[in-house]
Protein backbone atom coordinates (compact mmCIF):
# COMPACT_ATOMS: atom_id res chain seq x y z
CA UNK A 1 0.00 0.00 0.00
CA UNK A 2 2.98 2.51 0.79
CA UNK A 3 4.35 1.68 -2.46
CA UNK A 4 1.87 2.83 -4.32
CA UNK A 5 0.77 5.79 -2.32
CA UNK A 6 4.40 6.76 -2.86
CA UNK A 7 5.28 5.03 -6.31
CA UNK A 8 7.91 3.73 -5.57
CA UNK A 9 9.10 0.21 -5.74
CA UNK A 10 11.73 0.77 -2.94
CA UNK A 11 10.97 2.48 0.34
CA UNK A 12 13.08 4.57 1.94
CA UNK A 13 13.98 3.15 5.83
CA UNK A 14 15.97 4.32 8.49
CA UNK A 15 19.87 4.70 7.59
CA UNK A 16 22.11 4.35 10.26
CA UNK A 17 25.17 5.27 8.04
CA UNK A 18 26.08 7.56 5.34
CA UNK A 19 25.10 10.91 4.00
CA UNK A 20 21.20 10.17 4.73
CA UNK A 21 21.66 8.21 8.17
CA UNK A 22 18.59 8.87 10.88
CA UNK A 23 19.74 10.77 14.25
CA UNK A 24 19.54 9.19 17.02
CA UNK A 25 15.84 9.13 18.55
CA UNK A 26 15.26 7.39 21.91
CA UNK A 27 11.47 7.90 23.51
CA UNK A 28 10.63 7.24 26.85
CA UNK A 29 7.22 6.76 28.74
CA UNK A 30 6.10 8.92 31.95
CA UNK A 31 8.36 7.25 34.97
CA UNK A 32 10.85 5.64 33.25
CA UNK A 33 13.54 8.70 33.48
CA UNK A 34 13.92 10.40 36.78
CA UNK A 35 16.21 12.72 38.31
CA UNK A 36 18.69 10.99 41.53
CA UNK A 37 21.65 12.76 42.68
CA UNK A 38 22.20 15.43 40.32
CA UNK A 39 22.18 12.95 37.31
CA UNK A 40 19.04 11.39 34.56
CA UNK A 41 18.52 7.71 35.87
CA UNK A 42 17.22 5.80 32.49
CA UNK A 43 16.99 2.00 32.29
CA UNK A 44 19.92 1.54 35.22
CA UNK A 45 22.34 4.24 33.41
CA UNK A 46 22.82 7.75 34.49
CA UNK A 47 23.80 10.49 32.49
CA UNK A 48 25.14 13.96 33.23
CA UNK A 49 23.50 16.44 32.02
CA UNK A 50 23.77 20.80 31.56
CA UNK A 51 21.53 21.52 34.59
CA UNK A 52 20.71 25.56 34.09
CA UNK A 53 16.29 24.83 34.72
CA UNK A 54 16.83 23.03 38.16
CA UNK A 55 15.55 19.91 37.37
CA UNK A 56 15.40 18.73 40.54
CA UNK A 57 12.34 20.93 41.14
CA UNK A 58 10.06 19.73 38.50
CA UNK A 59 8.54 16.01 38.41
CA UNK A 60 9.29 14.43 34.42
CA UNK A 61 6.59 13.91 31.89
CA UNK A 62 7.05 11.46 28.82
CA UNK A 63 10.22 12.44 26.56
CA UNK A 64 12.86 11.89 24.38
CA UNK A 65 16.98 11.34 24.31
CA UNK A 66 17.57 12.99 21.14
CA UNK A 67 20.87 13.10 18.63
CA UNK A 68 21.87 16.15 16.23
CA UNK A 69 23.24 16.27 13.42
CA UNK A 70 27.04 17.03 15.10
CA UNK A 71 25.99 13.64 17.10
CA UNK A 72 25.68 15.22 20.28
CA UNK A 73 22.64 13.43 22.51
CA UNK A 74 19.88 15.78 24.55
CA UNK A 75 17.88 15.59 27.17
CA UNK A 76 14.21 16.45 26.11
CA UNK A 77 11.37 16.51 28.68
CA UNK A 78 7.79 17.63 29.35
CA UNK A 79 7.44 19.03 33.11
CA UNK A 80 4.32 20.73 34.22
CA UNK A 81 4.94 24.57 35.79
CA UNK A 82 3.29 27.29 36.87
CA UNK A 83 4.02 30.26 34.64
CA UNK A 84 3.74 33.98 36.10
CA UNK A 85 1.29 36.33 34.25
CA UNK A 86 2.85 39.27 32.69
CA UNK A 87 1.57 42.13 34.69
CA UNK A 88 1.49 44.49 31.70
CA UNK A 89 -1.53 44.63 29.34
CA UNK A 90 0.11 46.95 26.97
CA UNK A 91 -0.09 46.26 23.34
CA UNK A 92 2.16 46.00 20.47
CA UNK A 93 2.33 45.60 17.03
CA UNK A 94 5.05 44.11 15.30
CA UNK A 95 6.46 44.86 11.63
CA UNK A 96 8.66 41.98 9.74
CA UNK A 97 11.30 42.59 7.42
CA UNK A 98 14.38 42.22 5.73
CA UNK A 99 16.67 45.19 6.11
CA UNK A 100 15.41 44.91 10.06
CA UNK A 101 14.32 41.75 10.82
CA UNK A 102 11.36 42.99 13.20
CA UNK A 103 10.12 46.28 13.68
CA UNK A 104 7.79 47.10 17.37
CA UNK A 105 4.89 50.42 17.45
CA UNK A 106 7.42 51.45 20.21
CA UNK A 107 10.16 52.08 17.83
CA UNK A 108 12.10 49.57 19.12
CA UNK A 109 14.18 47.27 16.61
CA UNK A 110 15.21 44.13 15.72
CA UNK A 111 18.11 44.19 13.41
CA UNK A 112 18.70 41.65 10.50
CA UNK A 113 21.86 39.59 11.65
CA UNK A 114 23.23 38.54 8.43
CA UNK A 115 24.25 34.82 10.19
CA UNK A 116 24.46 32.80 7.27
CA UNK A 117 25.99 35.71 5.08
CA UNK A 118 28.72 36.69 7.33
CA UNK A 119 29.40 32.78 7.16
CA UNK A 120 28.97 32.53 3.68
CA UNK A 121 32.39 31.94 2.52
CA UNK A 122 33.83 29.75 5.41
CA UNK A 123 30.72 27.45 4.48
CA UNK A 124 31.31 27.40 0.92
CA UNK A 125 35.14 26.45 1.15
CA UNK A 126 34.63 23.52 3.64
CA UNK A 127 31.65 22.27 1.49
CA UNK A 128 34.70 22.35 -1.53
CA UNK A 129 37.32 20.49 0.56
CA UNK A 130 34.82 17.87 1.54
CA UNK A 131 34.80 18.87 5.56
CA UNK A 132 31.82 17.31 6.78
CA UNK A 133 32.48 17.93 10.33
CA UNK A 134 33.23 21.76 9.77
CA UNK A 135 30.36 22.17 7.91
CA UNK A 136 28.26 20.61 10.42
CA UNK A 137 29.62 23.29 12.79
CA UNK A 138 29.16 26.63 10.82
CA UNK A 139 25.48 25.31 10.01
CA UNK A 140 25.29 25.04 13.93
CA UNK A 141 26.99 28.63 14.85
CA UNK A 142 24.71 30.32 12.32
CA UNK A 143 21.47 29.04 13.96
CA UNK A 144 22.73 29.05 17.32
CA UNK A 145 23.69 32.61 16.21
CA UNK A 146 20.08 33.13 14.97
CA UNK A 147 17.71 31.62 17.58
CA UNK A 148 20.23 33.79 20.13
CA UNK A 149 19.17 36.95 18.86
CA UNK A 150 15.36 35.84 18.33
CA UNK A 151 15.30 34.34 22.14
CA UNK A 152 16.14 37.88 23.65
CA UNK A 153 14.11 40.11 21.15
CA UNK A 154 11.05 37.93 22.17
CA UNK A 155 11.49 37.57 25.50
CA UNK A 156 11.38 41.12 25.76
CA UNK A 157 8.48 41.63 24.07
CA UNK A 158 6.61 39.06 26.29
CA UNK A 159 7.71 40.31 29.27
CA UNK A 160 6.72 43.92 28.49
CA UNK A 161 3.45 43.48 26.34
CA UNK A 162 0.66 41.25 27.20
CA UNK A 163 -1.01 41.39 24.06
CA UNK A 164 1.46 41.41 20.74
CA UNK A 165 -0.31 41.56 17.32
CA UNK A 166 2.53 40.55 13.90
CA UNK A 167 2.10 41.15 10.16
CA UNK A 168 0.95 38.25 8.38
CA UNK A 169 3.77 38.06 6.11
CA UNK A 170 4.10 34.51 4.54
CA UNK A 171 7.69 33.10 4.17
CA UNK A 172 6.93 30.34 2.37
CA UNK A 173 5.73 32.27 -0.72
CA UNK A 174 9.01 34.90 -0.37
CA UNK A 175 11.55 31.92 -0.17
CA UNK A 176 10.62 31.53 -4.38
CA UNK A 177 12.01 34.54 -5.04
CA UNK A 178 15.16 36.30 -5.54
CA UNK A 179 14.88 37.18 -1.54
CA UNK A 180 14.82 33.35 -0.65
CA UNK A 181 18.28 33.52 0.78
CA UNK A 182 17.66 36.71 3.28
CA UNK A 183 14.23 35.85 3.97
CA UNK A 184 15.46 32.20 5.18
CA UNK A 185 18.14 34.44 7.45
CA UNK A 186 15.35 36.26 9.12
CA UNK A 187 14.26 33.41 10.96
CA UNK A 188 10.29 35.21 10.70
CA UNK A 189 8.72 31.60 11.65
CA UNK A 190 10.63 31.11 14.43
CA UNK A 191 9.77 34.73 15.97
CA UNK A 192 6.44 34.29 15.67
CA UNK A 193 6.64 30.92 16.85
CA UNK A 194 8.53 32.09 19.73
CA UNK A 195 6.50 35.09 20.55
CA UNK A 196 3.16 32.88 20.50
CA UNK A 197 4.13 30.26 23.09
CA UNK A 198 5.59 32.91 25.62
CA UNK A 199 3.01 35.30 25.46
CA UNK A 200 0.51 32.06 25.99
CA UNK A 201 2.94 31.05 28.90
CA UNK A 202 2.46 34.72 30.63
CA UNK A 203 -1.81 34.46 29.40
CA UNK A 204 -1.20 37.28 27.20
CA UNK A 205 -2.47 37.30 23.70
CA UNK A 206 -0.89 36.78 20.74
CA UNK A 207 -2.44 36.94 17.29
CA UNK A 208 -1.42 37.59 13.58
CA UNK A 209 -3.56 40.35 11.68
CA UNK A 210 -3.80 41.00 7.73
CA UNK A 211 -1.42 43.42 6.83
CA UNK A 212 -2.35 44.36 3.56
CA UNK A 213 -1.47 48.12 2.88
CA UNK A 214 0.17 48.65 6.15
CA UNK A 215 3.00 50.61 4.93
CA UNK A 216 1.16 52.84 2.42
CA UNK A 217 -1.38 54.12 5.07
CA UNK A 218 -0.54 57.14 7.09
CA UNK A 219 -1.19 55.80 10.65
CA UNK A 220 -1.57 59.71 12.16
CA UNK A 221 -4.86 60.17 9.30
CA UNK A 222 -5.33 56.57 8.23
CA UNK A 223 -5.35 58.13 4.43
CA UNK A 224 -3.57 56.28 1.77
CA UNK A 225 -1.65 59.37 -0.21
CA UNK A 226 0.31 59.58 -3.29
CA UNK A 227 3.74 60.24 -1.52
CA UNK A 228 3.54 56.78 0.26
CA UNK A 229 5.86 54.05 -0.63
CA UNK A 230 4.27 51.47 -3.19
CA UNK A 231 5.44 48.60 -4.91
CA UNK A 232 8.80 47.23 -5.49
CA UNK A 233 9.50 50.83 -6.99
CA UNK A 234 9.28 52.07 -3.44
CA UNK A 235 11.03 49.21 -1.36
CA UNK A 236 13.78 51.68 -1.32
CA UNK A 237 11.79 54.44 0.68
CA UNK A 238 12.69 54.23 4.41
CA UNK A 239 11.32 57.33 5.78
CA UNK A 240 8.16 59.71 4.07
CA UNK A 241 6.24 62.51 4.89
CA UNK A 242 2.27 62.19 4.00
CA UNK A 243 1.08 65.18 1.64
CA UNK A 244 -1.93 64.75 3.51
CA UNK A 245 -1.70 65.52 7.41
CA UNK A 246 2.57 66.62 6.49
CA UNK A 247 3.59 63.52 9.30
CA UNK A 248 6.80 61.96 9.16
CA UNK A 249 6.52 58.25 9.04
CA UNK A 250 9.98 55.78 9.62
CA UNK A 251 8.59 53.27 6.76
CA UNK A 252 8.73 49.81 9.69
CA UNK A 253 7.33 51.42 12.23
CA UNK A 254 4.77 53.27 10.88
CA UNK A 255 3.61 49.52 9.02
CA UNK A 256 4.21 48.80 12.79
CA UNK A 257 1.46 51.15 14.36
CA UNK A 258 -0.95 49.92 11.52
CA UNK A 259 -0.61 46.15 12.36
CA UNK A 260 -1.26 47.72 16.17
CA UNK A 261 -4.51 49.42 15.21
CA UNK A 262 -5.47 46.21 12.61
CA UNK A 263 -5.37 44.01 16.04
CA UNK A 264 -7.08 46.50 18.22
CA UNK A 265 -9.94 46.16 16.16
CA UNK A 266 -10.14 42.18 16.61
CA UNK A 267 -12.05 40.56 19.53
CA UNK A 268 -8.73 38.95 20.45
CA UNK A 269 -7.81 42.26 22.24
CA UNK A 270 -10.14 41.06 25.20
CA UNK A 271 -9.81 37.76 25.31
CA UNK A 272 -7.06 36.17 27.59
CA UNK A 273 -6.32 32.35 27.40
CA UNK A 274 -5.01 30.25 30.32
CA UNK A 275 -1.78 28.86 29.53
CA UNK A 276 -1.05 25.23 28.96
CA UNK A 277 1.06 24.12 32.21
CA UNK A 278 3.88 22.79 29.87
CA UNK A 279 7.08 24.04 28.89
CA UNK A 280 9.55 22.13 27.06
CA UNK A 281 12.85 21.56 28.49
CA UNK A 282 16.23 20.42 26.55
CA UNK A 283 19.65 20.70 27.60
CA UNK A 284 22.63 18.65 26.55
Amino acid sequence: ARRRQFKTSKLRWRASSGSRRALGWIPFKKGSAKWVNGQVCFAGHYFRVWDSYGLADYEFRAGSFVQDARGRWYFSVSVEYQPNATPSRKAVGVDLGLKDTATCSDGAKLKAGRFYRDLEDALGKAQRTNKAQRVRAIHAKIRNRRKDAIHKFTTHLAERYGVIFVGDVSSAKLVKTKMAKSVLDAGWHQLKTQLKYKAIARSGVFEEVNEAYSTQVCSCCGAKPDSSPKGRAGLGIRHWICSECGAEHDRDINAAKNILAAGGASPSRWRNPRPSGRVRMSRQ
